[in-house]
C-alpha cells in the first residue's frame, strides 16, 4: 500500500481549542508506518538490543485486557470517592 494514497482518509480530533489532540489512521497506514519504523530501529544493532530488551520487559509486566480495564475501574473508583482501604485516623 502507498502511504500517500491514503492520508486522504487520516482523521484528526480537535479539542475546544481547536488543537489536534487525535490522529486516525487506516489499520493498513499504520502497520506499514509500524514496520518501516522497525525496520529502521533494527539496522543498528545497539537500537536492536534496545528494542529487543524492551519488549522482554513489556512482556514481564503484560496484563490481559480484562485485568487491565478491572485496574482502571478501580483507579477511576479510587479518583472519584477516595481509597475506600485508606485507613481512617
Amino acid at each position: 500500500m502507498n502511504a500517500m494514497m491514503t492520508f486522504s482518509e487520516v482523521q484528526t480530533i480537535r479539542d475546544s481549542s481547536g488543537n489536534v489532540t487525535v490522529v486516525v489512521v487506516p489499520i493498513d497506514l499504520w502497520r506499514e508506518m509500524e514496520s518501516e519504523e522497525t525496520a529502521y530501529l533494527l539496522r543498528s544493532e545497539n537500537m536492536k538490543r534496545r528494542l529487543l530488551e524492551a519488549i522482554e520487559r513489556a512482556g514481564e509486566g503484560a496484563v490481559s485486557l480484562e485485568e487491565a480495564r478491572a485496574r482502571l475501574a478501580c483507579l477511576t473508583q479510587i479518583y472519584l470517592n477516595g481509597n475506600p482501604h485508606k485507613s481512617e485516623e
